[in-house]
């Protein structure tokens, strides 16, 4: 019952990328909530990702459904791989905290937010 969101993240991100063997997920829990600490192959951080971090951000929520239901906090920490090309902007390096972020930028998460925030008001009984 407890490891319920980590089976689900595994699930959810072999069924994405390319090399599912390479799928690692980490669980913690502390006074904050649970933190799902994610490794994949180098070669499927794009699939993980999604184009402007969409895919991220819909995993996230949908972890955060499954949180809801089993009165939990989840967020999801996604590692990168040693050796990555991306570079590291001052806005990118202050967002690396935030696990809702996904070093997106304030503008546009802002009209999302929203949205999920309606959304999860909806789910609310």
């Amino acid at each position: 019952m407890q490891n319920q969101d980590q089976e689900f993240l595994e699930y959810v991100v072999k069924m994405l990328v390319d090399n599912p063997s390479d799928v690692k997920v980490a669980r913690q829990v502390d006074e904050m909530g649970v933190l799902l600490t994610l490794d994949v192959n180098p070669a499927d951080m794009g699939k993980v990702i999604g184009r402007s971090g969409n895919t991220a951000k819909a995993i996230r929520i949908l972890l955060r459904v499954v949180g809801m239901k089993n009165n939990a906090r989840v967020n999801l920490k996604i590692n990168e791989p040693a050796g990555g090309t991306r570079p590291m902007g001052p806005r990118e390096e202050s967002s690396m905290g935030d696990s809702g972020g996904a070093g997106i930028p304030s503008s546009s998460q802002g009209a999302a937010s929203r949205s999920v925030d309606e959304a999860l008001e909806d789910l609310r009984l």
